[in-house]
């Protein structure tokens, strides 16, 4: 069924849209992504164990020219050195100006693991502007930030003649990464307002009300179960990305941590006391005992610099005369691709 508001509200909130059997518009559908069911899963309690299920992985791929999307973390750090030799890319961007240790770090793996780096040059104008309707297009709904420079750098990788890329990027969610979100345990109100991206009420005329989805993970107490959520909500909303930006670019890829979790419950002592993915720092200090544990920064992408002078939304869905200074780069990136999606497939003649 169609439901705008409701769409609107939700990719606001979880930056996907959680429902899907309602749509933006007739005719445009979307599908929610779908973890691997947990019974598919593997269990691990040690590093070891970890490294040979990887290593298993990597082994059955061995006929396929493989790439590997190489950032300045752990968990691509740790893949690297099962794919010696191979091709890796790694997001530049404003030539090298942003976040030059991050970089600096996925060059000093590449070398450690004899690759061929190949640079990603990320910009409005070699990212977005290509790429932004291609995946708005093909997901149905608005898209992650992520998602273009994801796209741009599957097609790049395609045309060296990579068949398919390896990634990291479920590693976060099952080995307790998401620190921030982990550091206390919530109240379900605390949870949901630290947790939303965007407050639907803060920006559109006719919001809807994402607490149900919170509710479903009530405790007793007025607390949540915020482990369950992030593993239900934030899965989603995390691997749809990948998912979207790769089948447009006609590129495969593998994520060898999602077929993985942790056979004990999640130390949360370790990770507030400062030792974020314990099993994976442990994987780690294995594989590079020569280098200190690189401290967890999100992928990278400039979007306070592509919206540092953005006036904002138009359209009449949005309240009119928002404060741009109180959004972060995030959230402006989300109402400007909210409207781009709404202008490909509903076109106003004129604001207001």
């Amino acid at each position: 069924m169609v439901d705008k508001n409701f769409c609107m509200s939700s990719y606001l909130a979880f930056r996907y849209v959680e429902d899907s059997g309602k749509d933006f518009f007739e005719g445009i559908h979307h599908e929610t992504f779908k973890p691997i069911p947990d019974r598919e899963r593997r269990a691990v309690a040690a590093p070891d164990e970890i490294d040979r299920i990887i290593q298993e992985q990597m082994d059955a791929l061995s006929g396929e020219k493989l790439g590997l999307m190489l950032s300045g973390g752990m968990d691509s750090a740790i893949l690297a050195c099962y794919m010696r030799g191979c091709d890796a890319y790694t997001f530049r961007f404003l030539g090298g100006a942003y976040q030059q240790e991050e970089l600096h770090r996925a060059e000093y793996y590449a070398a450690q693991n004899e690759m061929r780096l190949h640079y990603v040059d990320v910009s409005w104008e070699a990212t977005v502007e290509p790429h932004l309707e291609t995946v708005l297009q093909a997901k149905g709904a608005p898209v992650h930030s992520i998602e273009p420079q994801i796209r741009q750098a599957a097609l790049q990788a395609k045309q060296d003649g990579v068949t398919r890329m390896v990634i990291g990027e479920s590693s976060d969610l099952i080995f307790g990464g998401m620190d921030q979100l982990l550091a206390c345990d919530w109240s379900l109100d605390g949870f949901m307002k630290r947790y939303m991206f965007t407050d639907p009420a803060a920006v559109l005329r006719e919001p809807v009300d994402m607490r149900y989805l919170f509710e479903r993970y009530r405790l007793e107490g007025d607390k949540i179960d915020f482990l369950r959520f992030m593993d239900h909500v934030f899965s989603i909303e995390s691997s749809s990305s990948y998912l979207n930006a790769f089948q447009t670019a006609g590129l495969p890829y593998t994520d060898p941590y999602a077929v993985l979790k942790m056979r004990d419950p999640l130390d949360l002592n370790r990770v507030r006391s400062g030792e974020a993915k314990y099993l994976i720092r442990a994987l780690f200090a294995k594989k590079y005992p020569d280098i200190p544990i690189p401290a967890k920064i999100p992928m990278p992408r400039p979007v306070d610099a592509y919206f540092e002078n953005w006036e904002g939304p138009v359209r009449h869905e949005f309240q009119k005369g928002l404060d741009m200074k109180q959004f972060s780069g995030n959230q402006k990136w989300q109402l400007y691709c909210l409207e781009k999606f709404l202008d490909l497939h509903e076109p106003e003649e004129e604001a207001g």
